[in-house]
């Protein structure tokens, strides 16, 4: 799948899980996302998403993660975080990712092609 941010597009690798497969018919999606942190953006999806949460420890630059059931949120930092989320998919090349995103809210289109 995919995911334009204005200009850039990223493929992105969906998860082999129950999440990302539901995520996928959703699509095509264009989420408003808000800045959190620094390290993310996020945005509430049109419905909730099973869930499998696990605590990753370690996020990653591209990260793709379903946080509760319906936040969609993507990672443009690698950083050690606590909180648990379902891994939903992850950016194949995040280079540039941080820059796209920029550090206020963006509005984002997530697609299969």
């Amino acid at each position: 799948m995919w995911m334009t941010v204005g200009e850039h597009r990223f493929a992105i690798t969906l998860a082999d899980n129950a999440a990302a497969r539901a995520f996928a018919t959703l699509l095509p999606l264009t989420l408003d996302m808000a800045e959190l942190n620094g390290n993310e953006k996020h945005g509430d999806l049109p419905k909730t998403l099973p869930t499998n949460a696990s605590r990753p420890g370690t996020i990653r630059n591209g990260d793709l993660m379903l946080y509760g059931s319906d936040t969609l949120v993507v990672f443009y930092l690698t950083f050690d975080s606590p909180y648990s989320y379902t891994r939903l998919g992850r950016v194949d090349d995040p280079a540039g990712l941080a820059l796209a995103l920029g550090r206020r809210g963006v509005r984002i289109l997530f697609s299969r092609d």
